[in-house]
C-alpha cells in the first residue's frame, strides 16, 4: 500500500516537474516581451471611427484579447500546477523519519520514568479501549506502541540506534513515477490501460488527420473555398471591365452557400429600389432590366444588393436576419478580393503574363467595399477626372459638400491635400459648412492617407544589357510617407466593422497589350521581417557583384535604415519578350485607400540577341557622353490605352516624367497618382 502511494505521488510530481520545465521561462518571456513592447495607436483618431466602436478598447474587447488560445492555455497548466502543488503537499503523504521521542512528545535523553508517563498520557488518548476510533487504534499500534518499545526494550533501543528503526534494517525500496492503475496490469485496469493506448496512439491522430484532410481538400491555405477558386479562374477573362468585376466576385462559393430565406424577399424589394442607380441596369430597358435582374440566382441577386447596400451607406434598413448575413459577407471580402487579384494576375496568355484591366478592377471594388463609397462616384464629372469618390472617404463628406467647395474651384482630390491647414479650415468652414471640430476630424483622416513613391530598376544580372528571352531581375523601392509620420497604420474605415490592414499592390504592366508581367503584394506593418528580407536581398546582390565584406556591411546598413524609415524592397524576375521597344508602367495600387495609387512610366528596349554574346546597349534614347556619364533628359510619355478605370476619362496632357536608361537599365522614381493626372483612383 505505501509503495502503491509512493508510486502516485512520484507520478504526479514527475508530471509537475514535466508541466513546470517549460511554462516558467515561456512565461516569463511573454511577461517581458508584453512589458517591454511599445504601444502605439495606429489607427485613425477620428469622432467618426471612435463612435463606430471597432478600435474601443471595450471591457469584451480586452477579454477578447487576452483570451487567445496561446493565453488561455498558459493559465489553464498554471492552474493544473497550482492543484498538482496542493495535491501533493497536502494529500499525498510523504514518508517521515522516525523519531519516538518526538512521538511521545518527550526531549531527547528523557528518563525511563518519564517515558513511561508519556506512553501511559497517549494510551489514554489513543487506546482501543479507550478510542474506538480506527485511525486512532491504527496510530497507537504503528507509532506510540513502537516509540514506547523503542525507548525501553534493550534489543528495539539498540535497532534504533544503530539502524533509525525499532524492527532493525529496513530494506530499500524504489518507485516508479506511474499511477497504480498502469502498474496493475490484470482485469478491468489491462482492459483500460488497452483502450488508453489504443485511443491515444491510434484514434486520436486518425481522427484528426481526417478532420485536417477534409478541411483541406475544401478550403486553401487563406481559408477559401477550391470551389471559389475554380469559380474565380473560369469567369476571369483580359476584358473584363471594373464594373464587371463585381459580377465574378459574388459568385464565391462562400457567398452562394448562404441561406436566402422566404423572408428576406420584401426587405430585398426595398433595397432594390432604394441602390437602383448603381446597377447599371439600362433605363431604356428598365422593365425588362429588373426582369432580368431577378430572373439571376437568388444568391447572386441577394449578395449585389448587399454589396450594393453597404456602397450606398443603405444598410441601417435591412432587417435582422438580413444584418447577419451583411457582416458575414463583408467578413469574407477583404479574403476573397485578395484571391481574385491574384487569378487576375496569375500568369495565362501565351507569354506568361497576367490581365491588368480586370487586376485593376479588384482593387477599386476593394477600395470601395472598405471605404463604402459606390462605384458610381468614380465618374468623372464637373470638370474632374477622377469623380468625387476620394472625398467622399473623408468624414462628413457628402455629394453636397463636395459641390460646394468644388464652387471655390476645388475639384481634385489633390488640391484639397495640397492646400495649407489655414486656407483648408476656411474652405470647410465658410464654404463647406464644417464646424471646426469636423474640420480636426477631416485634418486627421488626411493625415493618415498614404503617399507612396516608388523607385525601380530593372536589369540582367551579370549582363550589360537587355536581349530578347533574358530572365530580368526587378529591383523596386516602394516608399510611404504619411502626414502624422506613421508606416505601417490601419485605414479610416468606419463603415467596414473588421480589421482591415493595408496591402499594395505593385504591377509592373504594358498597358497597350493589358499584361501585367510581374506583380508583387506590399505590407508596411510588418518591420522585422521587411528587414530580414531586404537585408538578406541586399548582401546576397553585393557578395555576387564581388563587394567586400566592408561594403557589403555598408550597404546592408543603408538597406536597414530604408526600411525603418518607411520603405520596402521587393524583387520579381520576369522574361522579356522579342526585340522591341516598350511602353511600361509601374503600378502600386492600395486596397484600402482611393486616391493614392501611383503610376510610373518606364521605357524599356529589348534588343536582338547576339550570336557572338556581345551585347549592345539597351538605351533607346540620350547619347552617351565622354567617360561612359550619360546625360539625362526628359521623355514626353507616348499615348497608350487606359486600362485604369471606366469610371474616369483619360485626360489630356499626363505630367512628365524623368526616366534614365543606361546599358539596358531602366529608372524611375514615381510619385503618387494623386500628384499625377493620369493616376488610377
Amino acid at each position: 500500500m505505501a509503495a502503491s502511494e509512493e508510486n502516485n505521488s512520484l507520478f504526479l510530481i514527475f508530471i509537475l516537474t514535466m508541466i513546470a520545465l517549460p511554462l516558467m521561462p515561456y512565461t516569463i518571456l511573454r511577461l517581458c516581451r508584453a512589458a517591454t513592447k511599445k504601444t502605439k495607436t495606429i489607427h485613425c483618431q477620428c469622432s467618426v471611427c471612435s463612435h463606430s466602436g471597432k478600435h474601443r478598447k471595450s471591457i469584451y474587447k480586452r477579454i477578447s484579447n487576452f483570451s487567445t488560445c496561446g493565453n488561455l492555455t498558459i493559465l489553464l497548466l498554471w492552474v493544473v500546477m497550482v492543484i498538482l502543488v496542493y495535491y501533493i503537499k497536502h494529500i499525498s503523504r510523504e514518508s517521515q523519519p522516525f523519531e519516538p521521542f518526538s512521538i511521545l512528545g518527550l526531549e531527547p535523553g528523557a528518563s525511563e520514568s518519564d517515558i513511561k508517563k508519556a506512553y501511559r498520557r497517549l494510551s489514554i488518548l489513543y487506546h482501543p479501549d479507550k478510542n474506538p476510533d480506527p485511525e486512532a487504534h491504527k496510530y497507537f499500534v504503528e507509532f506510540i506502541s513502537k516509540a514506547y518499545q523503542a525507548l525501553t526494550d534493550p534489543i528495539s533501543r539498540e535497532n534504533y540506534e544503530k539502524y533509525g528503526h525499532p524492527d532493525g534494517r529496513q530494506g530499500f525500496q524504489m518507485g516508479i513515477a506511474l499511477p497504480q492503475f498502469l502498474l496493475n496490469i490484470d482485469g478491468a485496469s489491462g482492459g483500460i490501460l488497452l483502450l488508453g493506448i489504443v485511443g491515444v496512439c491510434i484514434l486520436l491522430p486518425l481522427m484528426i488527420t481526417v478532420i485536417y484532410l477534409s478541411r483541406s481538400s475544401k478550403y486553401t491555405g487563406n481559408y477559401v473555398m477550391h470551389q471559389t477558386l475554380s469559380t474565380y479562374y473560369y469567369f476571369m477573362k483580359p476584358s473584363l471591365a471594373p464594373s464587371k468585376v463585381m459580377d465574378v466576385f459574388i459568385k464565391a462559393a462562400e457567398y452562394m452557400e448562404m441561406p436566402v430565406r422566404r423572408s428576406d424577399d420584401e426587405p430585398l424589394q426595398k433595397l432594390f429600389v432604394a441602390v437602383r442607380s448603381e446597377l447599371n441596369l439600362d433605363l431604356k430597358n428598365i422593365r425588362t432590366e429588373q426582369a432580368k435582374f431577378w430572373k439571376q440566382h437568388p444568391s447572386l441577386v441577394k449578395m449585389e444588393l448587399l454589396i450594393q447596400a453597404h456602397l450606398t451607406r443603405e444598410s441601417a434598413a435591412l432587417s435582422s436576419a438580413l444584418q447577419k448575413d451583411f457582416k458575414r459577407m463583408l467578413e469574407l471580402a477583404p479574403r476573397l478580393l485578395e484571391e481574385l487579384m491574384k487569378i487576375a494576375v496569375l500568369p495565362r496568355s501565351p507569354k506568361g503574363y497576367g490581365w491588368l484591366r480586370p487586376a485593376i478592377g479588384v482593387v477599386e471594388l476593394s477600395q470601395s467595399i472598405i471605404q463604402a463609397v459606390p462605384l458610381g462616384a468614380r465618374k468623372a464629372a464637373g470638370g474632374n477626372s477622377e469623380g468625387i469618390a476620394p472625398f467622399l472617404q473623408l468624414p462628413h463628406f457628402s455629394e453636397g459638400i463636395v459641390k460646394k467647395i468644388a464652387r471655390k474651384k476645388v475639384r481634385m482630390f489633390q488640391e484639397l491635400q495640397n492646400m495649407t491647414v489655414h486656407d483648408r479650415f476656411e474652405l470647410l468652414t465658410q464654404t463647406a459648412g464644417l464646424s471646426a471640430a469636423e474640420v480636426h476630424d477631416v485634418e486627421l483622416v488626411l493625415e493618415m492617407i498614404p503617399s507612396i513613391t516608388v523607385e525601380i530598376t530593372c536589369e540582367t544580372e551579370g549582363e550589360e544589357g537587355i536581349q530578347e528571352g533574358d530572365l530580368v531581375t526587378m529591383y523596386a523601392w516602394v516608399t510611404l510617407r504619411r502626414g502624422n509620420g506613421l508606416v505601417g497604420a490601419l485605414p479610416h474605415s468606419p463603415l467596414f466593422p473588421f480589421h482591415k490592414e493595408e496591402n499594395f499592390w505593385l504591377l509592373l504592366a504594358d498597358t497597350a497589350s493589358n499584361d501585367v508581367w510581374l506583380s508583387q503584394k506590399v505590407s508596411f506593418m510588418d518591420e522585422d521581417t521587411a528587414i530580414a528580407a531586404a537585408s538578406k536581398a541586399i548582401q546576397e546582390i553585393k557578395e555576387a557583384l564581388g563587394a567586400n565584406a566592408k561594403e557589403v556591411s555598408y550597404a546592408v546598413k543603408e538597406a536597414i535604415e530604408k526600411v525603418k524609415s518607411g520603405s520596402r524592397l521587393v524583387m520579381g524576375k520576369f522574361q522579356v519578350p522579342e526585340e522591341g521597344s516598350y511602353n511600361l508602367s509601374s503600378y502600386c495600387l492600395c486596397d484600402a485607400w482611393i486616391g493614392c495609387d501611383t503610376k510610373t512610366s518606364l521605357k524599356l528596349k529589348v534588343l536582338k540577341r547576339s550570336r557572338a554574346g556581345t551585347r549592345g546597349h539597351g538605351a533607346e534614347e540620350g547619347p552617351v557622353a565622354e567617360d561612359g556619364v550619360e546625360e539625362e533628359e526628359e521623355e514626353e510619355e507616348e499615348d497608350y490605352d487606359d486600362y485604369e478605370s471606366e469610371y474616369s476619362d483619360d485626360e489630356d496632357d499626363e505630367k512628365d516624367v524623368e526616366s534614365k536608361v543606361s546599358n539596358g537599365v531602366a529608372h524611375q522614381r514615381g510619385v503618387s497618382s494623386s500628384e499625377e493626372d493620369s493616376g488610377t483612383d
